[in-house]
């Protein structure tokens, strides 16, 4: 047998062995991509159960509170009905319970305060989202704003009794009313200023996903910066501006302390917004302590119900016309 044919099995020997190692390797490896495959899978479906199981407890967590309100509740339900809701006298030594002084001050102080907060909730989203939203200026402008709703509401209760109540009680006597100091507007003031950096805060981060081509388009046609601002920018955030206002104003529904330092806290149904009030949280907080009577107890507790339902009441319909901007 010639040397070449010797030489020319070898190498056919050879590039078998290779093809059998190169298969086993292409084996070896299809393995370990199916188990990692399998792996990610795996923890895919558990990841996704993790998060339904977050959601479900987070349901059953509303839903909870919701049945304990309403259990809470019962004894007032059948002894005062539904006129409890349109009952303009509270009065527990007589064992009279009205709510609807408290739910007034509750919507006046709440839409008072939005509607001095919208102003500069989007004038500073709109500097910082548009005219400047990087440098050390900007930065020290949002790190502000933040700081804003981290202080505790019981030091803008403070702040408020020193430095708002003599304000507008000068403002009070200018204009000639009952200069009691506190009061609806002077809540509505606290309020304001706790909840603008919720507003503030998402409409500078709607306004900077505004997708770039839109505003060069609108330059590059001859507009300026307030006609960018005006029909390009604020009708394209509309929907999230709005979604930061429904938060500042669910925010304002629930105050406590703050509104309970500076409101005047009185039963009596406010006559104006400089009149003194009362809002829903604030007398669960003054009188809970205080309720000696099963009934007393409950009426309470129905006014924790209400509000829980007014503010799920706004927050649909908030819902429903950001949809609809949504839609347009």
């Amino acid at each position: 047998m010639s040397e070449a044919t010797i030489e020319n099995k070898g190498i056919a020997l050879s590039d078998s062995k290779l093809g059998v190692i190169n298969s086993d390797l292409a084996l070896i490896q299809s393995k370990k991509g199916v188990r990692r495959l399998n792996r990610q899978i795996r923890t895919e479906n558990t990841f996704r159960k993790m998060l339904l199981l977050m959601g479900l407890i987070m349901i059953l967590l509303v839903i909870g509170i919701l049945f304990t309100l309403l259990l809470e509740s019962i004894p007032s339900l059948k002894a005062l009905g539904l006129k409890y809701l349109w009952g303009k006298t509270w009065d527990p030594v007589q064992d009279i319970y009205g709510a609807y002084p408290f739910l007034l001050g509750t919507l006046l102080t709440s839409f008072l305060a939005l509607i001095i907060s919208i102003p500069f909730s989007i004038a500073i989203a709109v500097f910082l989202g548009e005219y400047y939203p990087k440098g050390w200026i900007p930065d020290f402008l949002k790190n502000t704003v933040e700081l804003i709703a981290a202080v505790p509401s019981v030091i803008y209760g403070f702040w408020g009794l020193a430095v708002l109540v003599p304000m507008v009680r000068s403002l009070e006597t200018t204009l000639h009313v009952d200069p009691y100091g506190v009061g609806i507007f002077t809540s509505s003031l606290i309020l304001a200023v706790m909840i603008i950096p919720y507003a503030a805060s998402l409409g500078r981060s709607v306004i900077q996903m505004v997708p770039s081509s839109l505003k060069e388009g609108a330059y590059a046609l001859g507009a300026t910066r307030w006609e960018v601002i005006r029909s390009v920018i604020i009708p394209y955030t509309k929907s999230g501006l709005f979604a930061g206002i429904l938060l500042s104003l669910g925010r304002a529904l629930g105050e406590t302390m703050a509104v309970t330092m500076v409101i005047g806290n009185t039963s009596i149904i406010p006559k104006s917004i400089f009149a003194p009030g009362n809002t829903m949280a604030s007398v669960i907080a003054n009188e809970f302590t205080e309720a000696d009577k099963p009934v007393y107890l409950s009426a309470l507790i129905e006014l924790g119900l209400v509000l829980f339902l007014v503010t799920v009441v706004i927050n649909m319909i908030g819902k429903r016309v950001i949809r609809r901007f949504t839609n347009e």
